[in-house]
């Protein structure tokens, strides 16, 4: 599932030199969506060290292509042994073939090659898929995507864009995010088992709300997460059942 973007996970171009001024600043005018990948193929063209952190950031929800002459050492890593890397050096002329062959939802234009980059576009621009080119920022083609710096805990996700203003202030909210949400993927498993439970009873949908916010903003079941969902079954169960109690004796 993702929301993505060169512009907030890249490192800008400009590092180590300072650039003239004055300097215009273009804001990202998209809307953070979700998309579901499963059993979905990205094809992406360019296996440097954008192409490497692309094929990671969709390997566990997608089947993953990576065509390129050349291949990041990185791609040998365990995590990405199920990427499909073929060798091969596509002219722009060739892209069609490429996607015709993989038929994919998505296809990231991850080279250095500006105009290989644009056959990439267009050709998925004709075709109607999703197109991520990894060396624009600002504005882009409508159907274009850009791909956040996100922060995960079990099923849990947060997406972080800064309108492709600041790469350095995404990395910087992504870990102080990691911090804020530990946990938050037992909490979200947890609370998922109750609320299912408590649909099977006669209690009405705003009771059943009333309890599981109750667990959610208890700094009790928080604690008891660090050492297991067990005794934070118990716990939230405890934290419910006090809310149920104060919910009836209130009527």
């Amino acid at each position: 599932m993702y929301a993505t973007g060169w512009d907030d996970q890249s490192t800008s171009r400009l590092d180590g030199q300072r650039p003239s001024l004055p300097v215009s600043i273009h804001t990202l005018s998209v809307i953070p969506l979700y998309h579901d990948f499963s059993d979905e193929t990205v094809l992406i063209v360019g296996g440097g060290s954008v192409g490497v952190r692309k094929a990671r950031r969709f390997v566990r929800e997608a089947r993953v292509v990576v065509v390129s002459p050349s291949f990041d050492d990185r791609f040998a890593d365990s995590e990405l042994s199920t990427v499909e890397q073929i060798r091969a050096a596509p002219e722009p002329a060739d892209i069609e073939e490429w996607v015709d062959r993989f038929d994919p939802a998505l296809v990231v234009a991850a080279t250095d090659d500006g105009d290989l980059n644009a056959a990439v576009e267009q050709v998925a621009s004709d075709r109607g898929l999703l197109i991520n080119r990894t060396d624009q920022s600002g504005e882009r083609a409508v159907g274009s995507v850009v791909v956040p710096a996100t922060v995960r805990d079990g099923p849990v996700s947060v997406a972080i864009s800064t309108g492709a203003n600041s790469p350095a202030l995404s990395r910087y909210l992504r870990q102080q995010i990691e911090d804020e949400i530990e946990h938050a993927g037992a909490m979200a498993e947890l609370t998922g088992e109750l609320r299912a439970e408590l649909k099977r009873s006669d209690r009405s949908p705003a009771d059943r709300r009333a309890a599981v916010r109750s667990v959610v903003r208890s700094p009790a079941v928080w604690k008891a997460l660090h050492t297991g969902t067990t005794k934070a079954t118990k716990e939230a169960e405890r934290v419910m059942a006090a809310e149920v109690d104060e919910m009836d004796g209130d009527r």
